[in-house]
């Protein structure tokens, strides 16, 4: 099947979510087994809880903060997109998130130079965690995503071409393992079928276990 006819998944992440990096990685399944091609957009938590710090766990808000470790990531991110274009970004998130999550290598700048040297990228866009000079486009990719479905979300969002041509977009969905082969299959018939539901707004229940890499 060529890649014209596969349908577009637009997928907004953050590098520093664990539960977004799981929801990546079933994506990458999903194309394995549905008519998919996933197209990788970031999105920033930091952006995200800028105006509800003090709402925040004081751990968590010191990393979105200016300066704060979730900042770097997604800039480095952006910029290599700017610069090298939209197909080097699910190459440098798989490096990334590899290192972060699956090997537990935390999120920092060494974990951040390693990733961009297994994704073949320049070392020198490493400079670009501590600059602004893309926050402006950061800033965009991330609006892009989250007015698809509010703010009351968090990442990944995923947005799909609905059958009359709008976009469907759910924020989630929130799974440990990754699902595999035809289960990773039936996990996302079954979300586009609540999804496009019209009406149809949360399913939820309270997390039992951690994120499990494999």
């Amino acid at each position: 099947m060529s890649e014209t006819t596969k349908t577009p998944a637009d997928f907004w992440f953050d590098p520093l979510c664990p539960w977004a990096w799981l929801t990546s990685r079933w994506m990458l399944e999903v194309e394995k087994v549905r008519p998919v091609q996933v197209r990788w957009h970031v999105m920033s938590l930091a952006v995200l809880n800028e105006n509800r710090l003090d709402e925040l766990p004081p751990e968590y808000a010191e990393n979105m903060r200016p300066g704060g470790k979730s900042w770097g990531p997604v800039r480095v991110v952006i910029a290599a997109q700017q610069l090298h274009g939209d197909e080097v970004v699910g190459r440098l998130y798989t490096a990334l998130g590899t290192r972060f999550h699956t090997r537990g290598e935390g999120v920092n700048r060494d974990s951040l130079a390693a990733a961009l040297a297994d994704a073949g990228l320049p070392a020198d866009l490493i400079d670009y965690a501590d600059q602004d000079t893309y926050d402006a486009e950061l800033r965009a990719s991330h609006k892009a995503g989250i007015d698809l479905v509010g703010q009351e979300v968090g990442t990944p969002v995923i947005a799909v071409p609905g059958p009359d041509g709008d976009q469907i977009a759910f924020f989630g969905p929130v799974v440990t393992p990754a699902p595999k082969g035809e289960a990773a299959a039936k996990l996302w018939d079954g979300t586009l079928m609540v999804a496009s539901t019209p009406g149809f707004f949360e399913i939820k229940r309270t997390r039992t276990a951690a994120p499990t890499f494999d």
